[in-house]
């Protein structure tokens, strides 16, 4: 009867740590697949608030306009800067950032980050955060891929190195369409609170930029940098 009692108690501690051990594994497990498996951001969280992702590896002779009309509509948004274009043009990073504007990082040599192994997504992104700490002393935390191309390797680098990945929720596609009136209504069209907005500086941004403020302005809604838009504040 003892050894009855013995090997049932025995089988049922047994089992009591079979079903631990597999619980705290499931757990374990689930939290290292969300965190290898974060999505990017596509959206912000804000009612009333847009923000415009202004990309640069090139378009230097067009920013100092943007700024301007930027000044005089009183907003703030974010450039996201490639290394390769900060190692050239750190005068005009510095106007960008006297003018209060929030620096992403877009990586170094805009490359195709899907493309790339673990390794030479970190180098990417390090590369171009350590030359703009070190020249600004400003340490980035949003990562817009280039042309929007990521694969798990760039979402973990990214993590990695404190970065949240960011993409876009509306794209005038201005780098193609040198449209002003097609980039008016592609930042526009149904535009609502949390929209992120990608464009870069070209002439025909330029030439759309007061439209697509005013606009938003008539419409009860705020230029905000990425940042805020998101929930990380500024």
């Amino acid at each position: 009867m003892k050894e009855k009692l013995f090997v049932n108690i025995f089988s049922n501690l047994i089992l009591v740590v079979l079903i631990a051990t597999f619980l705290l594994v499931g757990f374990v497990g689930g939290t290292i697949n969300v965190l290898a498996d974060s999505d990017p951001i596509y959206n912000g969280t804000s009612q009333s608030g847009v923000s415009l992702m202004i990309n640069v590896y090139w378009g230097s002779e067009y920013i100092d306009e943007m700024l301007a009309i930027f000044q005089e509509y009183n907003v703030t948004t974010t450039f996201f800067v490639g290394g390769y274009w900060v190692a050239k043009e750190g005068e005009t990073l510095a106007r960008i950032i006297a003018d209060g504007h929030e620096i992403g990082n877009h990586g170094y040599f805009h490359k195709e980050m899907k493309n790339l192994g673990y390794d030479a997504n970190f180098d990417e992104i390090s590369s171009c955060h350590n030359l703009v700490e070190k020249l600004f002393g400003i340490k980035m935390t949003l990562f817009a891929p280039p042309s929007g191309s990521f694969g798990k390797n760039t979402i973990k680098a990214a993590e990695s190195l404190g970065y949240s990945t960011i993409l876009w929720s509306k794209d005038t596609i201005d780098w193609r369409d040198k449209d002003a009136e097609l980039i008016f209504q592609r930042a526009t069209k149904n535009v609502k609170g949390g929209d992120l907005i990608l464009m870069h500086p070209t002439l025909c941004t330029v030439k759309a930029l007061r439209r697509i403020l005013t606009y938003y302005q008539e419409n009860g809604l705020t230029v905000i940098p990425v940042s805020l838009n998101i929930g990380l504040g500024v």
